[in-house]
């Protein structure tokens, strides 16, 4: 190869022309086929609901309507649903990022009496638990069944982001902590002043972990409550979902006898329920992920490598 002041020469660019190419198209290809499922969703949720039910809706929306959204997002219970889940996503994810930086902060510090131990101790939870029993006897006997906080409290520490937080803290100049401390700075003020503001890409990284989490969960709503008034969106969803398939049911079986029926279920199908749902809950989580990708790399990397 052969180079010049002005850069390398043609045969050096030529070479890397089918490199790139291959380099190019491949990751192409690989957006193409994570993104088609989404767009695949989308446009089966827009699209006529007879044959998007017969599969006939593959890459062009047909029949275009919105009709699906209107009619999903009129469902009783969805505006108190949606509050719930946008109030457990907030607080979950505030509680849970600060929490993670805090103890994560304290680790590194060798005044913590015992930090070893409470550090092994919290590591342990992550391959050990006391099973599904013991956890809602201990939810029951703490009142957190039917309570809001049952969606908060137990999530608040994660020993992963704690060990994500605490490999980050020790990459930070030593010097930073050493000059607050010279001017007489205490450890809440070291640690909101000088390291908080210093942990941006690791925070939107347990930022993001966290209120996918928080979004995406319903578990929880199946084993510790029964209020309809404290359903998230996703179980209410769910239940329609589980609803619109046996009203479909009934429909196909019917014989002619149940007009009502019939007018509800070709208004929706199961198809066109399940696709509006999906894509109802998962844009959300899709807008969150542009307003921290520039962190969430650089975050992951520091936080998981130290030095």
């Amino acid at each position: 190869m052969t180079t010049t002041d002005t850069g390398p020469t043609w045969r050096h660019a030529r070479g890397d022309i089918p490199f790139a190419f291959i380099n190019y198209a491949g990751f192409l290809l690989f957006a193409l086929v994570c993104g088609y499922p989404f767009y695949y969703l989308i446009i089966n949720s827009v699209s006529a609901n007879d044959i998007s039910a017969l599969g006939d809706v593959r890459l062009w929306p047909v029949g275009l309507h919105l009709s699906n959204y209107e009619q999903v997002l009129g469902l009783p219970g969805l505006t108190g649903s949606m509050l719930v889940s946008i109030a457990r996503t907030v607080i979950g994810t505030g509680t849970t990022v600060l929490a993670s930086a805090f103890l994560g902060f304290m680790f590194t510090q060798e005044r913590l009496k015992h930090r070893s131990l409470w550090y092994r101790l919290i590591i342990f939870t992550m391959y050990f638990n006391a099973g599904l029993i013991p956890v809602y006897v201990t939810i029951h006997t703490l009142g957190l069944t039917n309570n809001f906080w049952v969606y908060i409290l137990p999530a608040i520490v994660q020993p992963f982001n704690i060990i994500l937080v605490k490999t980050y803290v020790e990459s930070l100049p030593q010097s930073l902590q050493e000059a607050a401390e010279i001017d007489g700075a205490g450890i809440v003020t070291i640690f909101f002043r000088i390291i908080l503001p210093n942990m941006t890409p690791i925070l939107a990284t347990v930022a993001i972990f966290s209120a996918v989490a928080q979004w995406n969960s319903f578990q929880d709503t199946l084993l510790y409550v029964t209020d309809q008034k404290l359903y998230p969106l996703q179980y209410t969803l769910y239940t329609y979902l589980n609803q619109a398939n046996s009203l479909a049911t009934a429909a196909q079986n019917a014989q002619g006898n149940l007009g009502s029926i019939v007018s509800a279920a070709t208004t929706q199908t199961p198809t066109s329920i399940r696709m509006t749902v999906a894509v109802i809950v998962v844009l959300p989580i899709i807008f969150v992920y542009p307003l921290f990708q520039r962190y969430f790399v650089k975050g992951i990397m520091l936080g998981a490598v130290k030095g």
